[in-house]
């Protein structure tokens, strides 16, 4: 059995315009100070990181590493959850979708997903200079508005947004491969890849590809009322990276999982700091110890209610608490009788 590494935190939901959350000095510090291990960096975020340099130069990772080390924590992984958005996106969603892009590619979905590509490549090439061995990132989506069916779906139109997603990701899954890195898709409404057997769909038109794997994060689960537990042993293998997030699902005579349009708020299920919601984590910890899970517990804040310094500042302390330091011996060690080949046999009645 393995210790999960932690507490780490995913920076995304807190960059911003001011101090300490504006620079990759200010902000490590800031996150070593409330308790931190280890930080997720939004690799779209120029605040914190030249992408293409990253890619391009040991030097500039070793300097970038080395300040995050300096101020007291190490990079868990990269981030290119908005460029992976990218290189699936379904018609309907072009314009909302457009202000992930750099600039010069908006308006222009061939070139912009072109872009995607090339970005989600960098980010694994930099991965791969800064010694990380996975990345998180999204899947796209082509058949995400036909996720209910009604019109009734004419046949085929499922498999071929598959095979297509597919098609996208294969030479990027190849880059990973050179790169030694896993692509770890978290599995989230919106994308093609939203529940397990949308996943085993993508992985098999990969040919069960060594790279595509899964990050987990049972806020997602709970919102849609899938078993977040059982999840964890259909899929230990392919677990790669786990996202803490709490959510809570509480629904009405009014409102159930589609949530009536409402903002997070007034939604039956909504996404919550730390131990303010439903979600098992005891249980979710217990399971990654047991299946050997090597990698970081990192804290995903996103909470409809709470101020999120607080929730970052919760949630560090939260997983301290939730993380098992595995025993190295059995509980009933002191009971042990010895090994005695001739003693088993006779108790055997052999």
């Amino acid at each position: 059995m393995k210790t999960i590494k932690g507490p780490a935190l995913f920076l995304a939901q807190f960059a911003g315009d001011a101090a300490p959350f504006n620079s990759w000095d200010s902000i490590t510090k800031w996150a070593a100070d409330i308790g931190y291990k280890g930080v997720q960096v939004p690799s779209w975020d120029g605040r914190f990181i030249d992408l293409k340099k990253a890619a391009e130069s040991k030097t500039y990772c070793e300097e970038f590493a080395g300040k995050a080390h300096e101020n007291g924590v190490e990079i868990t992984e990269l981030s290119t959850h908005l460029q992976g958005q990218l290189v699936a996106v379904h018609p309907a969603y072009d314009e909302a979708f457009d202000g992930f892009a750099a600039p010069e590619v908006r308006g222009n979905p061939k070139a912009r997903q072109e872009w995607a590509v090339e970005q989600v490549k960098l980010a694994l090439t930099a991965s791969k200079n800064l010694d990380l061995n996975a990345m998180a990132s999204f899947s796209g989506a082509l058949a995400w508005p036909f996720v209910y069916p009604w019109p009734q779906r004419p046949a085929g139109l499922v498999e071929t947004a598959f095979d297509e997603l597919a098609r996208r990701w294969k030479p990027i899954l190849d880059h990973a491969e050179d790169c030694g890195v896993d692509v770890c898709y978290e599995i989230h409404p919106g994308e093609d890849l939203h529940d397990g057997i949308t996943y085993e769909m993508f992985l098999e038109r990969t040919g069960n590809h060594a790279r595509a794997n899964m990050l987990y994060d049972p806020s997602h689960y709970v919102l849609q009322c899938l078993d977040y537990l059982e999840n964890i042993d259909i899929y230990k293998d392919r677990i790669k990276m786990f996202h803490v997030k709490d959510a809570e699902f509480n629904p009405t005579g009014r409102q159930g999982v589609y949530g009536g349009f409402q903002g997070w708020v007034n939604r039956a299920g909504r996404f919550r700091s730390l131990g303010d919601g439903q979600v098992d984590f005891g249980a979710i910890f217990s399971k990654m110890a047991a299946n050997d899970f090597a990698g970081w517990a990192v804290v995903e804040w996103e909470c409809a209610l709470k101020h999120p310094e607080d929730g970052a500042r919760e949630g560090a302390e939260f997983v301290k608490h939730h993380i098992i330091r595995v025993t190295e011996k059995a509980f009933d060690d002191f009971a042990d009788a010895g090994t005695d080949d001739a003693a088993n046999r006779r108790m055997l009645g052999l």
